[in-house]
Parts: C-alpha cells; sequence; structure tokens
C-alpha cells in the first residue's frame, strides 16, 4: 500500500467519524424521523452525495451510530470475560460512563422511543437490543445465584427486567433533569438490595 493510499483511507475514516458524530447529535437533537442527511452533510461540510458515499442511506447511517454505541458499551462490559456480580457491577458502572455522554444517552432515548413502531428502521435492532439485554443480566443474576451472592426472594428472570428498564427510565429522567439525576447511585442502590455480598 502506498503512503497516498494509506493517507486517503486514514482521511476517509476521519470523514466517516466526522459524519457519525454529527449524525449521533441531530438524531439526539430532533429523532431519526425529523433528521435530514442534507443538514448532517451541511454540519460537515461535505455534499449530500458526497456524505452518500459513505452511508448510502439513511437508515444505514442510523445503524452504523447505534452500532458504534454498542461497541462502546460492549468493551465496557465484556460479556465473555466478566460474570454474576461483577457483570452488574459493571452495568452500574456503564450508568456512570453515559453520565458523560449526553449525546449518546440522547440519542437512544429518542430514537429507542420512535422505533417501538414496527415500520421504523430500527424497530428490529431496538427489538434484538432488549432481548440481549435482558438475557445477559438474567444470566448474570442466575450467576449470582449460584454463587450465593443474591438474597433467595429475587427471581433472576424479574430482576433482569427491572434492572433493564430502570436504566432506560432513569436515563430520561437524567436528561430531563439536566443531568441532575445520579443513575449510577440509584442503580447501585437497587442492585445492592438484591444481594447478600457487598456491592
Amino acid at each position: 500500500m502506498t503512503p497516498e493510499t494509506r493517507r486517503g483511507y486514514a482521511k476517509g475514516r476521519a470523514r466517516r467519524t466526522e459524519i457519525l458524530d454529527q449524525a449521533m447529535a441531530l438524531f439526539g437533537e430532533a429523532g431519526y424521523r425529523g433528521a435530514s442527511l442534507r443538514v448532517i452533510a451541511t454540519r460537515c461540510g461535505i455534499s449530500h452525495p458526497g456524505l452518500l458515499h459513505h452511508f448510502p442511506t439513511k437508515e444505514a447511517l442510523l445503524l452504523a451510530v447505534l452500532q458504534r454505541r454498542d461497541d462502546v458499551d460492549d468493551a465496557w462490559l465484556a460479556p465473555s470475560v466478566i460474570r454474576g456480580v461483577e457483570h452488574l457491577r459493571r452495568l452500574t458502572d456503564l450508568a456512570e460512563l453515559n453520565a458523560q455522554r449526553r449525546g449518546i444517552v440522547e440519542l437512544f432515548s429518542v430514537v429507542a422511543a420512535e422505533a417501538t413502531s414496527p415500520d421504523h428502521p430500527a424497530h428490529a435492532y431496538f427489538e434484538n437490543r432488549y432481548r440481549t439485554s435482558v438475557a445477559n443480566t438474567e444470566r448474570a443474576y442466575a450467576e449470582a445465584r449460584e454463587d450465593g451472592a443474591l438474597r433467595p426472594d429475587t427471581d433472576p428472570a424479574t430482576a433482569a427486567q427491572q434492572l433493564i428498564a430502570l436504566m432506560d427510565g432513569l436515563q430520561i429522567q437524567w436528561l430531563i433533569s439536566d443531568c441532575a439525576t445520579d443513575m449510577a447511585g440509584v442503580l447501585r442502590a437497587h442492585v445492592r438490595a438484591q444481594l447478600t455480598v457487598e456491592f
């Protein structure tokens, strides 16, 4: 590969990152349906056809933005490495991380609400994401029970649905309160009450 080719690839990656950043901001501000590819292109200082070179459709751009968030979260949770109480701890730590990235929280909250409609392009994405999130959290609770760390009256399946719902509900409260809600603190108190070990 020539130096010119490497520079071209680097420039393309940088442009793609800029487009994702601007799309994330606009989807968070206006929602998926209210956002325009032309506005995103203008914010990036490129033409509409220039944006389409990187992302041929608005749906492709949205899914790339959502995937980018998942890549960060998956690295944080490391589902193949951590288990049980440590997985639950990482979920509460994730809320602390989210408190430093308002744009991502706003994007997720707005688009998740829009995606309840079956014809929304991200409907299948969120359907799968919630199914996976609940299943992984249920597994963590079940592992905590196997380790003797879960209170006997706590059902892993119910606890998993409650925790995921609480996380998302707290994100909305946090946004509305202008970031005053202590998302991580509330989550830690909730999980601590379900465990028999220090958390």
